[in-house]
């Protein structure tokens, strides 16, 4: 009698509405169209040396464009070996954050050690994934992607993933150069048409010798399209 008491008690207490009976698995959205286009492979955590870059000035002057302020939220994507995240960090102060975050598992192992060694309290560092940064929601003042958009595999999904992460005057800022996406970098018509598609509104462009090609700039504009409603770009 105990035993048919308990497991009378057990589906009693599972039926009570506390806990739900079946559940269901959230739908993944997708799928997204591929990229018509070559990606490049990702060869280096380095696009060239801190203090090369440092004596043109990128740094500072790609930070002035986006205007980066004290008590700022950015995320630093494809951060490498951290040049922009270590300079981000100064410019947002202490009362700023910034997330720095690589796919490269081993990558981003040393960029923790490093932010680590340098005390870089306002710095959290997060491993990504190829097609989901994985950023919350309305939380970032600047997204920055240096040198690293034509090494995204799934670029539509990517940027409709991270477009809820900005806040109401967020940016995306990227730099990259002017140059086919199999020669690492990206052509700014493309780039301009690739974020077009998932719900992004160019609102600056400027060229920039300094950091090897442009720098340019996005907000979200109007709703973020269904995933069935992205039309890959075809670039001729």
């Amino acid at each position: 009698m105990f035993r048919v008491s308990a497991v009378a008690l057990l589906l009693l207490a599972a039926c009570d509405g506390s806990q739900p009976l079946i559940k269901h698995k959230t739908k993944e959205p997708g799928p997204f169209p591929a990229a018509d286009r070559p990606i490049a492979n990702i060869v280096s955590p380095r696009w060239s040396n801190e203090e090369t870059r440092d004596r043109l000035g990128e740094a500072g002057r790609v930070m002035d464009l986006a205007d980066i302020r004290k008590g700022m939220t950015v995320a630093d994507l494809g951060a490498g070996e951290g040049y922009y995240t270590i300079r981000l960090a100064a410019r947002v102060g202490e009362n700023g954050r910034v997330l720095a975050e690589d796919v490269v598992p081993a990558v981003h192992e040393a960029l923790a050690e490093r932010v680590a060694r340098e005390r870089l309290d306002n710095v959290s560092v997060r491993l990504g994934m190829p097609a989901d940064p994985r950023l919350p929601d309305n939380s970032f003042d600047r997204i920055f992607m240096v040198h690293m958009y034509h090494e995204i595999e799934q670029p539509y999904e990517f940027l409709w993933r991270m477009r809820p992460s900005l806040r109401r005057d967020g940016l995306v800022v990227v730099v990259d150069a002017d140059r086919p996406t199999e020669q690492h970098g990206t052509p700014p018509r493309l780039l301009r048409c690739e974020f077009a598609a998932v719900g992004y509104a160019q609102v600056g462009f400027r060229e920039l010798r300094s950091a090897g090609g442009y720098l340019a700039t996005f907000r979200a504009a109007g709703r973020r399209p269904d995933p069935a409603e992205i039309v890959a770009c075809r670039m001729k």
